[in-house]
């Protein structure tokens, strides 16, 4: 593993295969006009999954771009992709799929930066670590670790790099500053969540995602929070006690000794994620010129 920078930001980005045309623009701009964008912060991944995958989970992937051409973004660009196969729900028979096990092989076997699968399932985690030993793993959020206790003992386990607690532990920082420095570098917070803050439900949608991916003919969740109807808003999700700004990963998180961010938003449309990019990663006095090379380009549907 390359060394850790100190005080760099790493954002895991959403919409590997979801918004692979957005990130073909994005990317190079990333590279070619790095002051464009705050120089505390870098791209450490970003995650996905195409459609109709199995394993998926969290939520239903809807990317059908060529996964070669993916991965060949992410090398040249030089960063690490993610496949979300964070199905709650796999059985021992499920492990054969062939799309999900051929899109394994190829991340495990792709050269320049290590690839990276999210879980959930300890059933699939033991299969992928046998099979495809290349790969890291990330323990994923959709297990809703709201508890510190089973979150600290979670973040304690040497098979995953990285660990996502629910982003109800966001702002726990009298039991986070307890956390030593091996398993502050390996928390990756949920920064703009738009669930609910007092939702008892969230376990038991992401579980509906599941049954979904493996062709199960369950009844839809109805999600019963305030105000659900409205659908994704960042500017309600700016007002989530849970939320963390680029204030916060500056001035807290960064002293602190934590340095992974995911940001959500792969059921989301183009637009929405642009707007996540201008506002994590860009300067403000730049946000126009981002703004124009993405508009301008007449390949991109943002909508």
């Amino acid at each position: 593993m390359i060394p850790l920078k100190q005080g760099i930001a790493r954002y895991h980005l959403p919409g590997l295969f979801e918004f692979y045309e957005l990130y073909k623009i994005f990317l190079p701009l990333f590279r070619e006009h790095r002051e464009y964008f705050y120089d505390w912060c870098e791209i450490g991944s970003i995650y996905g999954a195409p459609a109709d995958c199995l394993w998926g989970g969290g939520r239903a992937g809807f990317g059908s771009n060529d996964p070669q051409k993916v991965l060949a973004l992410m090398r040249e660009h030089q960063i690490s992709a993610r496949l979300t196969f964070s199905n709650s729900l796999l059985k021992p028979e499920h492990l054969k799929d062939a799309k999900c096990n051929a899109l394994c092989r190829m991340f495990a076997e792709s050269s320049g930066p290590q690839n990276g699968v999210i879980v959930h399932s300890d059933v699939l985690l033991r299969y992928l670590e046998k099979a495809y030993p290349e790969l890291y793993f990330v323990s994923s959020t959709t297990k809703v670790l709201t508890d510190f206790q089973s979150f600290q003992s979670e973040a304690a386990r040497k098979e995953f790099r990285y660990i996502v607690p629910d982003f109800r532990l966001n702002k726990a920082f009298d039991q986070l500053d307890s956390l030593p420095e091996s398993l502050r570098q390996k928390v990756e917070f949920l920064c703009n969540e738009c669930c609910w803050f007092g939702c008892r439900e969230r376990k038991a949608c992401y579980e509906a995602v599941s049954r979904k991916n493996l062709g199960e003919n369950a009844p839809e969740h109805h999600c019963t929070a305030p105000d659900a109807a409205q659908g994704y808003r960042f500017s309600k999700a700016m007002q989530n006690p849970g939320f963390i700004g680029i204030q916060d990963i500056q001035t807290k998180y960064l002293p602190m000794g934590f340095s992974h961010f995911k940001i959500e938003g792969r059921g989301l449309g183009s637009a929405v994620i642009l707007e996540f990019l201008l506002y994590y990663l860009t300067k403000p006095e730049y946000h126009l010129q981002v703004r124009e090379k993405i508009y301008l380009d007449s390949m991109l549907d943002l909508f």
